[in-house]
């Protein structure tokens, strides 16, 4: 049975729903990651994530949502309770992993947030999408075809669309029922975030 959302829950969900694109912001330093998510703002986009991979995350996200309050900032590859709770107390809205970590659902419905876990096969995302939202991952292994089918399965299920997605396909996988995608590093290709999240939206509305 899906699990009923809370209010707070629910508001984040619909932020992702109506963000579309929630780019991974994964750089070797807080620094840099900052300026990337910046950037990112400067463009219009105001949902992403962060990584626990980069160091000085903590203080990272912790800034971000004092300093941003219009911005919608997440933690992901979270893998541990100890990972969700340092992202919660530093205010992230909503937590990520790459694949199923049941120990930290229990932390996350305390806060009150939402969880995106991972998963690639049909029964690892129906546990996440009954929960709120699922991330596929590595998307690209089994493709557009393979979102397609389990969409059949999963009638309604949301699923955010993770690894491998690009700028030029991003369209393609919210038209086949990605309920979000995530894009990473080919957003950032080339240096020129501004120029890229141009292409990207101009291929969502074409």
């Amino acid at each position: 049975m899906t699990t009923a959302l809370t209010p707070a829950v629910h508001d984040v969900v619909e932020q992702l729903r109506a963000a579309r694109i929630v780019p991974t912001v994964r750089a070797a330093d807080a620094d840099s990651a900052d300026a990337l998510a910046r950037e990112l703002l400067a463009a219009g986009l105001t949902t992403f994530e962060f990584t626990a991979t980069t160091p000085g995350w903590r203080e990272l996200v912790a800034g971000w949502t004092s300093d941003h309050p219009q911005a919608v900032v997440g933690l992901g590859t979270v893998t541990s309770t100890h990972i969700a709770e340092q992202a919660l107390n530093a205010g992230a809205r909503f937590l990520v992993s790459p694949f199923q970590v049941p120990e930290v659902r229990p932390v996350a419905d305390e806060a009150d947030r939402l969880f995106v876990e991972g998963g690639l096969t049909p029964t690892e995302l129906r546990a996440a999408a009954d929960r709120g939202v699922a991330k596929l991952f590595p998307a690209h292994v089994g493709g557009l075809a393979y979102l397609t089918s389990l969409l059949a399965v999963l009638p309604g299920a949301r699923v955010m669309a993770t690894g491998g997605v690009t700028v030029d396909t991003a369209a393609d996988w919210l038209a086949a029922g990605a309920f979000t995608v995530s894009i990473g590093s080919d957003l950032y290709r080339g240096g020129d975030v501004k120029a890229n999240v141009a292409r990207l939206r101009a291929s969502l509305t074409a």
